[in-house]
């Protein structure tokens, strides 16, 4: 167990009560778990960040689908608090593949959830018109964003799509029978060019349609109410202005994110300084709507800079005043010598990283207490 000394834990934690903190989530029927998640993350970022990591539990570095295991927790001994899962296996497979698919994670998300650690999803959304992955190819991807929409040649089969997404979200209770809350975070990374739904392939219009689309069809007809919604382009940014141009609205979104590997180390370049600039936009807006922020997706492949947690990202991340919920950096990939982004035993960085996870900024899952209830406290 950490021991994070001066952190004023009872004063800052013990009492909250749902009225004393403003906040604007979007679904006013959430779940009280997913209420109070939603304030929790608000006050955590005010003084502290939780840690991510993408797939954990489900593999990592040369293991996969072991009870209770994960990376981070095989240095730390601790979890991270923000597990990362994707729904990119619920859709564009079989009836059978898909169930499987379900099965395995609804697993992980409940075993977090009674825990007391928190998930949230991404989308590798495959094509559903092309059928040919998530990633744009020129000879053969569709641009399908105009397709899916209300109105839209495909827009039944994309309402069947988001029927399976909520069959998953209505089935993932703790044994108390209240439902793990998720951070959903769809069409990441629109700002790019590199998945079907990015912006050289879609109108502006479009992808505001059917983010909206998504979020009214799962929160009022098929009544997912444990869900907070995460809207995080790529880093073609440069100001709030820039930043909101595909915004969907303020009924629509609960967290401002980013995705930002390229200013962190990516092919031996930094450039911190953007780095804090976009990040303190995404947390000014976030202070301003009365919403959270969260530094979506990072990391550095391979993390050959021995010190890139505490030089690096921690620093960064304790700049400009910046609040932001978590911080996720991507996967462990389970059979590849060098595709990983958090550190296993024996990696050059982890000196650094229980250094990272020592400081009373960083909060990590054994750090967490009734994180879903308006008592919140923190080792």
């Amino acid at each position: 167990m950490k021991y994070i000394p001066n952190k004023k834990n009872v004063l800052l934690f013990l009492c909250m009560i749902a009225g004393h903190f403003l906040f604007a989530q979007l679904d006013m029927q959430a779940t009280k778990e997913t209420k109070a998640l939603y304030r929790n993350l608000r006050l955590i970022s005010k003084k502290h960040i939780l840690f991510g990591h993408q797939h954990a539990l489900e593999y990592g570095h040369g293991w996969s689908n072991e009870a209770d295991r994960s990376d981070v927790k095989s240095v730390t001994g601790s979890h991270p608090a923000v597990v990362g899962i994707d729904f990119s296996g619920f859709s564009g497979h079989s009836k059978e593949e898909i169930e499987k698919t379900a099965a395995l994670l609804k697993k992980n998300v409940i075993a977090t959830y009674e825990r007391g650690g928190i998930t949230t999803v991404s989308w590798h959304f495959r094509n559903p018109v092309s059928n040919q992955g998530f990633y744009w190819k020129d000879s053969s991807s569709v641009a399908a964003m105009a397709l899916i929409k209300p109105g839209g040649s495909y827009h039944e089969e994309y309402k069947t799509i988001l029927k399976t997404i909520a069959d998953f979200a209505h089935s993932v209770k703790g044994k108390d029978g209240t439902l793990a809350p998720m951070i959903f975070r769809p069409f990441h990374e629109f700002d790019g060019d590199w998945f079907w739904w990015g912006k050289k392939y879609t109108s502006r219009e479009d992808f505001i349609a059917v983010w909206q689309f998504t979020v009214a069809y799962l929160r009022d007809t098929l009544e997912v109410h444990n869900f907070i919604y995460a809207f995080s382009p790529d880093t073609r940014f440069n100001s709030e202005t820039e930043y909101l141009e595909r915004y969907p609205g303020d009924d629509f979104v609960d967290m401002f994110g980013m995705d930002d590997y390229g200013d962190f180390g990516r092919d031996g370049k930094y450039d911190l300084e953007a780095g804090i600039r976009r990040l303190s936009i995404i947390s000014d807006l976030a202070i301003k709507k009365n919403k959270l922020a969260a530094f979506t997706e990072t990391g550095l492949e391979s993390i050959p800079d021995v010190n890139w947690w505490t030089q690096t990202l921690l620093k960064t991340l304790k700049s400009n005043n910046l609040q932001l919920a978590y911080v996720l950096v991507w996967r462990n990939d389970a059979t590849s010598p060098t595709h990983f982004y958090a550190p296993f035993p024996g990696q050059v960085s982890v000196p650094d990283f229980v250094n990272f996870y020592k400081d009373p900024f960083t909060l990590f899952e054994k750090d967490l207490i009734h994180i879903y209830r308006n008592k919140f406290i923190i080792r």
